[in-house]
């Protein structure tokens, strides 16, 4: 029986080193700082600070840190584009992920919103044909399935659990599945400095109007440093990425990004007395299970999952 191009195995040499523990580490420490990121943001959203405030300081932050650390006043790549639509396309998905992600966090347990936007590598599988040419092949799409009943589980529809913020949560896995394709796509044309910054600067400047009318000033010195901290949390983790990458295989990589479950869910016991319930948990372990298939069989078929910046 012939396969099809996407199912036939490409026969070249597999780098089957271990991983170096340097790279383990800074793995781990990508989806600590983003899980932090996410306790920071549910505590501030919480206390009464407006959610698009609470990102567009996210961003601000963030997009100062990325002008120090890249050298901006010295970098002439990290102002260049060479496909300006959709480098701003990929600069709105972003700031809409972030805020869709925080208005969840407004009424969800940290655990309960992970579990969703975990789902986000088989929504990039299911994209991934019709936007970049790079078709699934049955045994993917039935991890794309079972991956779904997962997310069924989790959210599970026609239930008080179901409400206004799961949506918002789907939402978030959704577009942040869109920025993921279109990272996919431009990764190779643009340079990482520019697709950080400007993904930083779209969010602050598209942001801004309504930051400042909802927003207003810290009302102490741990929140002012809360607002700021969130920026250092997202280039932390993206810098820690970056590192492990250059360290060992995308594809030995990837997977660690279940691990933010596993912190999420201490973290949110830990800083809000949040338990998970048991089909949270279970939706879950099935999603994270069939993502972790579908990062496998590309990596059997040649194909590195590609880091997100």
């Amino acid at each position: 029986m012939d396969l099809k191009p996407d199912d036939r195995p490409v026969r070249h040499d597999v780098d089957r080193e271990a991983m170096p523990p340097l790279a383990m580490v800074l793995a781990l420490g990508t989806f600590i700082g983003f899980s932090a990121l996410d306790a920071t943001a549910k505590y501030l959203v919480t206390m009464g600070y407006a959610a698009v405030f609470v990102v567009w300081c996210r961003f601000v932050s963030h997009a100062v840190i990325s002008f120090v650390v890249f050298q901006g006043w010295r970098r002439a790549d990290m102002y260049r584009m060479h496909n300006v639509p959709l480098q701003i396309l990929r600069g709105m998905l972003l700031p809409a992920t972030t805020l869709f992600n925080f208005l969840a966090l407004r009424d969800l347990q940290l655990a309960l919103t992970v579990s969703i936007f975990l789902s986000t590598p088989m929504l990039v599988t299911a994209m991934a044909g019709p936007m970049l040419g790079e078709w699934a092949g049955p045994r993917r799409w039935a991890a794309v399935m079972v991956g779904f009943i997962g997310v069924l589980i989790v959210v599970r529809p026609g239930t008080e659990i179901f409400s206004l913020s799961i949506i918002w949560s789907i939402l978030a896995a959704m577009t942040h599945a869109l920025y993921s394709i279109l990272t996919r796509k431009l990764v190779h044309r643009e340079s990482q400095s520019s697709l950080i910054f400007y993904s930083c600067i779209f969010a602050t400047v598209l942001l801004a109007p309504p930051a400042l009318i909802y927003g207003e000033l810290p009302r102490s010195l741990f929140d002012a440093a809360l607002l700021a901290g969130l920026g250092f949390f997202g280039i932390a983790g993206h810098a820690m990425l970056v590192r492990a990458s250059s360290l060992a295989s995308a594809s030995k990589v990837a997977p660690f990004i279940y691990s933010q479950l596993l912190w999420m869910i201490l973290l949110g016991f830990v800083v809000f007395g949040d338990v998970p319930d048991l089909w949270t948990l279970v939706g879950a372990s099935i999603i994270c299970m069939s993502g972790i298939y579908i990062m496998n069989r590309e990596r059997q078929l040649g194909r590195k999952p590609s880091a997100t910046i």
